[in-house]
C-alpha cells in the first residue's frame, strides 16, 4: 500500500517542503503536527505529537477522545504535561530516525523530573517495534498499536501503578472506532478528517502498513454520514475522507444492503451543499468509472484525485505488486481527464526500487511526461523490515544513483507544477479560505478544488469563507490572485473555473 500523503494539510511551508521531495532538507519542526487545541482540564495533562499521516492525526483525535472520557485533560504546553505521547509513523526510515530522536529528548527530560513525567509511543512504529523500544530501559511507559487506543487509560494506570511498561498492540479485525468523535487537531473549523477504513489488503511488496494495520475493516455508513452531520453543524466547511486504501471502501450492512466507495462519497457529498468532500489515498486498481462520475455530478466533490503510481514501468510496477501495468495506469488517467474534465491529478514515486535499471527509471520519466501531475509525493526507496521486498527481493541500486535518479524526478516534476500553475493565470477560482498566510497576516490561504494553494489579500473575507479569486501570479507550488467576491459552492457550481465570466445557467 502507498503511503498518505504526508501532512501537506499543516501550513504551506510543509506543502513547499512535500512538494520538492520527501528527502530534502526540513525544518526538524515541520514534521510534527502543531496541534491547534485549547487546554482542556483533567487529573492529568497530556500533550500528544502526531508524526506521519492524515490517518495518524485522525488517530491522535480518537486517542485524545478516549483519553478525555477518562478524566484526563490536553494541554497545548509539552512542559505542563503529566503525559507525551508519540503518535508514529512507520513507513520510511527516516520518520523512525526522527521519532527516536525525540524520545532521547523527552527520556532526558523524563529524569530530570524524578521519573514522573510518562512517555506513551502509539501507532505504527509502536506495532512494528515493540521489543526494541522495551528494551530501552526507561524510555517508554506504554506502548499502544494503532487498534488499541480504548486500552490506553488502563495501560497508563497499569503502568503508573506498577513502575512497568505496560504494552497492547494486538491487531483488530473489528475495531474501526466507528463510535468515537475524535477531537480535531486541525482545529481550524474548516477542514476536517472523517475516517471511513482502516488497514490495508494489497500487500505491495515496499509497504510495511499491512503488518502495523492490519486487514481493511470498513465503517458503518451510518456513523460516517452522522458524523459528516455533526461537522456541517460545528461549522466545517470541508471533509476528508481517510483510509489506507479509501476507494476499496466497502460495506454490507445487517440487511444484506452493500455501499460502494463511490455511493459513500455520493451520499457524504449530500449532507450539505456547502460541504467540500476530499479522499485520501487511493489506489488506481479502485478508482471505478463509478466514481469518476460521482466527481463529474456532484459540484462539491473536489475536481482532484491523488492516483499513486509508484513506478513508470510495468516490471518494477510488477515487483511492488501494483496489480496495474504502464498502460493500464495511463489509461486510466485517460479516462479521469475524460469524465473530469480539469481534473487535478497528484501522485506517489519511488526512485531506485528494487533491481531498478536505468531504462526502467526512464519510463518513470516518460510517464510523467505523458501525465504531467499537477503536484507529486517523490521518495527515494528505503527497504522496510517485514515487507516482501525486505525478504525476498535484493535492494541493490546504490544510494547514490537512488538520490540522482529522485533528483531528477522533483527537477521533472517542479518543471510540471510550474506550467500546470503558469495556465491557471488569468483563471478564476472559488478558494475556500482556511486561514492566514504563512508570511503574512495581511494575507489569506486557501484552496481551489483542485487542491491547488492560493494566497490573496485578506481584505474582509474571514477563515471559512469561500471566495471566487483571479489568478494573477503564481510560484511552482502557489497561486497568486485578486479576491473578487464572496461566494457559496451553489453559486460556485454556475461559475466557470477556467474563466473570468460566469456560465451560463
Amino acid at each position: 500500500m502507498e503511503p498518505i500523503e504526508d501532512l501537506d494539510v499543516l501550513d504551506e511551508e510543509r506543502v513547499r517542503q512535500r512538494e520538492a521531495g520527501a528527502d530534502a532538507p526540513a525544518d526538524e519542526n515541520l514534521d510534527r503536527v502543531k496541534h491547534g487545541y485549547d487546554a482542556t482540564a483533567g487529573d492529568k495533562q497530556v500533550y500528544i505529537e502526531t508524526y506521519g499521516c492524515q490517518m495518524n492525526v485522525n488517530d491522535s483525535g480518537i486517542v485524545a477522545s478516549v483519553l478525555e472520557k477518562s478524566g484526563y485533560g490536553l494541554t497545548r504546553d509539552q512542559a505542563a504535561a503529566d503525559v507525551v505521547l508519540l503518535n508514529t509513523c512507520a513507513i520510511r526510515e527516516n520518520a523512525e530516525r526522527k521519532i527516536r530522536a525525540r524520545l532521547s529528548m523527552l527520556r532526558s527530560e523524563k529524569k530530570k523530573r524524578d521519573g514522573e513525567l510518562m512517555l506513551g509511543v502509539l501507532g505504527c512504529m509502536a506495532e512494528r517495534l515493540r521489543e526494541k523500544l522495551l528494551e530501552q530501559e526507561d524510555l517508554v511507559d506504554v506502548v499502544v498499536g494503532p487498534d488499541a487506543y480504548r486500552d490506553l487509560p488502563r495501560l497508563l494506570y497499569e503502568a503508573d501503578a506498577t513502575g512497568q511498561a505496560a504494552v497492547n498492540v494486538q491487531l483488530s479485525k473489528q475495531e474501526t472506532y466507528e463510535d468515537i468523535q475524535p477531537v480535531r487537531y486541525d482545529s481550524n473549523g474548516v477542514s476536517a478528517y472523517v475516517s471511513i477504513m482502516r488497514g490495508c489488503d494489497n500487500m505491495c511488496t515496499f509497504c510495511v502498513v499491512p503488518f502495523t494495520r492490519g486487514r481493511e475493516e470498513s465503517r458503518p455508513v451510518t456513523t460516517i454520514l452522522s458524523e459528516v452531520a455533526q461537522l456541517v453543524e460545528e461549522g466545517y466547511k470541508e471533509v476528508t475522507l481517510l483510509g489506507q486504501n479509501v476507494n476499496s471502501y466497502h460495506y454490507t450492512d445487517d440487511n444484506g444492503t452493500s455501499v460502494s466507495f463511490a455511493e459513500l462519497v455520493d451520499r457524504v457529498s449530500r449532507v450539505s451543499p456547502e460541504l467540500r468532500v476530499r479522499y485520501s489515498t487511493s489506489h488506481p486498481k479502485d478508482c471505478t468509472d463509478e466514481l469518476l462520475q460521482v466527481h463529474h455530478e456532484r459540484p462539491n466533490v473536489c475536481n482532484y484525485i491523488h492516483l499513486p503510481v509508484q513506478h513508470g514501468n510495468t516490471e518494477v510496477l510488477d515487483r511492488m505488486r501494483r496489480t496495474y501495468t504502464r498502460e493500464e495506469y495511463l489509461a486510466l488517467t485517460e479516462r479521469a481527464e475524460e469524465l473530469c474534465p480539469g481534473v487535478s491529478l497528484s501522485t506517489d514515486l519511488i526512485a531506485g526500487f528494487c533491481g531498478e535499471t536505468e531504462a526502467q527509471h526512464q519510463d518513470t520519466l516518460s510517464l510523467m511526461e505523458a501525465v504531467r501531475y499537477d503536484f507529486a509525493y517523490m521518495f527515494k526507496y528505503s527497504e522496510r523490515p517485514q515487507t516482501y521486498a525486505a525478504r525476498k527481493l535484493e535492494d541493490d541500486v546504490p544510494e547514490d544513483v537512488k538520490q540522482r535518479r529522485l533528483e531528477e524526478i522533483i527537477e521533472l516534476q517542479n518543471k510540471h507544477s510550474m506550467e500546470s500553475n503558469e495556465a491557471e493565470i488569468g483563471a478564476v477560482h472559488t478558494v475556500l479560505v482556511e486561514g492566514p498566510s504563512k508570511k503574512s497576516d495581511a494575507q489569506l490561504f486557501g484552496r481551489t478544488d483542485t487542491n491547488k494553494g492560493v494566497v490573496f489579500d485578506r481584505e474582509d473575507y474571514e477563515q471559512g469563507d469561500y471566495v471566487r479569486v483571479r489568478i494573477e501570479d503564481c510560484t511552482s507550488s502557489t497561486l497568486l490572485g485578486t479576491a473578487i467576491e464572496k461566494t457559496t459552492l451553489k453559486e460556485a457550481a454556475r461559475t466557470d473555473s477556467i474563466t473570468t465570466e460566469p456560465a451560463l445557467a
